[in-house]
């Protein structure tokens, strides 16, 4: 089976003008190689604009960032697993899950005005599915509920949901409700992960499964970077600067963790965190 990399390089001379958009795609040796022009799509044409968004989609994918999005799928199916196995949310922040919630349904309202990939869709479908199952569980499910460490999650969450808006209203790339709420999403994940730091900070030790979730949560954005570096040396005028600093702050945020999680690997012992 070959595998192709497709490489695109948009030019816009003016906003809403009329573009070029040149595609070129690279395989394997030994297979065919297409270089294709389409001059000049309708940025007004439905149809030219979902083609131009998933031309965009397949231009944005590449190794790293499929690999983010593949420990971002793991850590929320760990932490599913930890849930459904042993019936107790021991560990978890509700805040935090509260928050990805808040999260996922502010950036993700493009579902509902334009269509980029199935894998685009399924992706985003199920990270704003399985975050509200989570709350969900921890909220109504009566096992599941009373194992919630509600005097340990006490951090005062609303204060980064404020702080988030206020962000988005100062910094965004458009004045429209739906680049406010996505600017909002993108400050708040960058912070969202507090809560369960400041939860396993106060519990000292942290079981496995708890651990792995936060683990490859930190892996996801990691890749992330290394994906809009990549995209950065490949890509002609490639910039998206709000989800960088925000992307760069989420990871700092990971450190700490990250080097006890390196610790407790390495001596082979339980990941224990300073108070």
């Amino acid at each position: 089976m070959n595998t192709f990399f497709y490489y695109f390089w948009l030019n816009v001379s003016q906003p809403n003008v009329s573009t070029t958009l040149n595609i070129l795609r690279f395989s394997r040796p030994g297979t065919s190689i297409l270089v294709g022009v389409v001059d000049p799509p309708n940025p007004n044409s439905k149809n030219d604009s979902v083609l131009l968004s998933q031309l965009f989609f397949l231009a944005a994918m590449n190794i790293f960032r499929f690999v983010a999005d593949m420990s971002h799928l793991f850590s929320v199916l760990v932490l599913l697993l930890k849930i459904y196995a042993s019936k107790s949310c021991s560990g978890i922040s509700l805040k935090t899950q509260e928050l990805y919630v808040l999260v996922f349904a502010t950036r993700y309202l493009d579902l509902f005005t334009g269509f980029i990939s199935v894998y685009n869709s399924v992706m985003k479908i199920v990270f704003i599915l399985s975050s509200i199952a989570i709350v969900w569980c921890m909220r109504v499910h009566p096992m599941v509920r009373r194992t919630y460490d509600n005097q340990l999650d006490t951090f005062r969450h609303y204060y980064l949901i404020a702080g988030s808006f206020l962000l988005a209203f100062v910094f965004h790339y458009k004045l429209t409700i739906k680049e406010v709420l996505w600017a909002f999403s993108i400050f708040l994940e960058a912070v969202a992960i507090l809560p369960q730091l400041v939860l396993l900070q106060r519990s000292s030790n942290v079981d496995n499964l708890t651990g792995q979730y936060v683990f490859f949560l930190g892996a996801y954005r990691g890749f992330y970077i290394l994906n809009w570096i990549y995209r950065y040396l490949t890509e002609k005028s490639y910039s998206n600067w709000i989800s960088w600093v925000a992307g760069f702050v989420q990871t700092a945020l990971y450190g700490d963790f990250f080097y006890y999680y390196f610790i407790s690997w390495k001596k082979n012992v339980k990941l224990q965190l300073p108070a």
